[in-house]
């Protein structure tokens, strides 16, 4: 499945679209299905046919889905066409950054309320998969371009050994699973 680069927000209207939660949990269901309806993608994400359908349309105005061949009227599909986005709230402009604020702590929300879930079911988890889950932490003292460069550093290995495994497939080696590596960094 080959998708556009991860698409790179600036525009703050763009952003506040993005920060609803119904559209977040499209696209992620989405990254799973490939393809998905309207009425399909509600009943992954516990809403009607009718809302996804209008939140797939508004992900879609922002270029963010497109219909897939296959289908017409209700039982037309919808992919995704990037994988993944970027943005930042260093802007000039006071609506961009307090839009990127939003979005920023929306997706916060969504990202550390599935880790406090996952680590309290953790224990639930197979003993393999206990031992190398969990977390690190470690305090430095860094410059901003350090800072940078270990981010930047983390990223591309990432994508490096594993670009190819982002979204499901039958190429993946047995056993592997979906998880999630979220890097914080903050200063003290």
């Amino acid at each position: 499945m080959s998708f556009e680069g991860p698409r790179k927000l600036t525009d703050p209207k763009t952003m506040r679209a993005m920060a609803h939660p119904i559209r977040l949990a499209l696209l992620e269901e989405l990254i799973h299905a490939g393809t998905l309806t309207a009425t399909e993608a509600g009943e992954r994400v516990g809403e009607s046919p009718a809302n996804a359908s209008f939140h797939l349309r508004q992900l879609a105005k922002y270029g963010f889905v497109e219909e897939a061949e296959g289908g017409t009227g209700r039982k037309r599909p919808w992919k995704l066409r990037h994988l993944g986005m970027s943005f930042t709230d260093v802007h000039e402009d006071p609506e961009t950054a307090t839009a990127a604020r939003t979005l920023d702590r929306v997706l916060r929300d969504r990202y550390f309320a599935r880790a406090r879930q996952a680590f309290e079911d953790r224990q639930s988890l197979p003993e393999e998969w206990r031992a190398v889950t969990g977390m690190n932490q470690m305090g430095l003292y860094l410059t901003p371009d350090e800072l940078k460069a270990i981010d930047e550093e983390i990223v591309e290995l990432l994508f490096k050994r594993y670009a190819d495994r982002r979204t499901p497939s039958d190429e993946h080696p047995e056993g592997a699973e979906r998880v999630e590596i979220l890097t914080l960094a903050y200063r003290l």
